[in-house]
């Protein structure tokens, strides 16, 4: 049977046409239905649109459709209104990416200096860093991690996509902090053995319509 033809298919991306934010499995059968095998329509529809000007994408646990990448640069329009993130957030979203979940104290020894809190209320409204919960020992500090939305804006579909540590050391590159600013798009390297201050790197939060 072709996709156009079966209606689990076309009832799965209907609903993933019509939200307006990606979709879980869970999600997706909720509206769906439990009967539908949404992993499987998913699999014929992220095969159907494979190489077309639209495709399906799995970021996470997630699911959306988006431009093709290499037609992208044809829809954008963006506007000139955008934010530098500060190299203490630059930094502190590099050290959650790759050791999530970690909490305040730990993001603190692993940058060797204290982080106000408005660096992680700038990381969480960006939409890349979330709380987590809070870790079972004295005190219970509560954690953070990435979000979807991260993965998305850099263009992974997991933290695997990450740099490896076996990438990061042919790099040359030992301190962890150095280490994970090398897996990020667009920002500068850091000198090893510079302590991080509160300057501007070359991370922007921006916003783009297509």
């Amino acid at each position: 049977m072709m996709i156009e033809h079966d209606p689990a298919v076309r009832a799965v991306e209907a609903t993933l046409f019509a939200s307006e934010a990606p979709m879980t499995i869970e999600q997706i059968r909720a509206y769906v239905g439990e009967e539908v095998d949404v992993p499987g329509a998913l699999g014929k529809l992220e095969e159907h649109y494979q190489g077309r000007g639209v495709e399906l994408v799995k970021r996470g646990k997630t699911w959306h459709f988006q431009t093709a990448a290499d037609l992208a640069h044809l829809l954008r329009r963006e506007r000139e209104e955008s934010r530098k993130l500060s190299r203490a957030a630059v930094e502190t979203l590099a050290i959650i990416a790759y050791h999530e979940p970690v909490s305040r104290a730990e993001i603190e020894a692993i940058r060797g200096v204290q982080i106000s809190k408005g660096t992680l209320d700038v990381l969480m409204e960006a939409g890349w860093v979330r709380p987590a919960g809070r870790r079972e020992v004295p005190g219970r500090p509560l954690i953070y991690a990435t979000t979807g939305e991260f993965l998305t804006h850099f263009g992974l579909a997991s933290r695997r996509d990450l740099p490896g540590l076996s990438d990061l050391k042919a790099a040359g590159l030992l301190d962890p902090v150095d280490l994970a600013l090398e897996g990020f798009q667009g920002l500068s390297a850091v000198e090893s053995g510079d302590m991080p201050e509160e300057g501007e790197s070359e991370l922007e939060i921006g916003e783009e319509s297509a």
